[in-house]
């Protein structure tokens, strides 16, 4: 029985070390199968801790002796 031309080119490309496009009929091709890490606390602590740090640091609350604050109270009688 004779190869077909589809088989033959399968056959081609792992001979070449290219991935055989059999392997891609599996159902665990959509699956990601990286290992993912999760962050561990003290990562998360960090993360919060420098998380608005250049927006709160650029000099505009670097100190606190230069705010204030003018409270207005007017009567409607």
């Amino acid at each position: 029985m004779a190869k077909s031309k589809a088989k033959k080119m399968r056959d081609k490309m792992t001979r070449e070390g290219k991935r055989n496009p059999e392997l891609n009929r599996s159902l665990f091709i959509f699956a990601d199968m990286e290992t993912r890490k999760t962050k561990t606390k003290k990562e998360k602590l960090q993360h919060q801790q420098t998380k608005h740090k250049k927006r709160l640091s650029d000099g505009a609350y670097s100190t606190g002796d230069d705010r204030f604050f003018i409270a207005f109270h007017t009567s409607t009688k």
